[in-house]
């Protein structure tokens, strides 16, 4: 499944929730089911500076598609973090690093939050950004 094909599919999923206080509270719901990352993994290397919450994206690439695990240490937080992990995971590095959109922001997750956790999600966009040029294959 190509980037595109996940970024709309997941819209689809939480768009027919009409408010957005409902919608933010089925991301927040659907990432407590994650099992926590191990302590070996909750360590600075792992920590998304930028974030006034702990929080902790695991990259790796598995078959040239990266892979993204998080944590944080608030629920409203983890299910952000992990939706943002949840769409990026299976991407080639090229779909992440030629993607624009901001799906939080069109489904109008973003609008309720403070700026300071804004700031936050965006550095998370920034860690997994960085990953995936990191991980793109070389040009000849």
């Amino acid at each position: 499944m190509t980037l595109a094909e996940k970024r709309a599919g997941l819209l689809e999923d939480y768009s027919f929730i009409e408010n957005r206080q409902e919608r933010l509270a089925a991301v927040v719901d659907r990432a407590r089911r994650l099992p926590p990352l191990a302590e070996g993994e909750r360590v600075d290397a792992n920590r998304v500076t930028g974030c006034i919450s702990q929080v902790w994206v695991v990259c790796s690439l598995e078959a040239d598609r990266c892979q993204f695990r998080c944590d944080a240490d608030g629920p409203l937080v983890k299910g952000l973090v992990a939706f943002l992990c949840e769409l990026h995971t299976g991407a080639t590095p090229t779909e992440i690093v030629a993607d624009t959109t901001d799906l939080l922001a069109e489904l109008g997750l973003l609008r309720d939050l403070t700026p300071t956790r804004q700031n936050g999600l965006a550095a998370v966009r920034a860690r997994i950004r960085a990953f995936a040029e990191s991980a793109l294959p070389p040009t000849p």
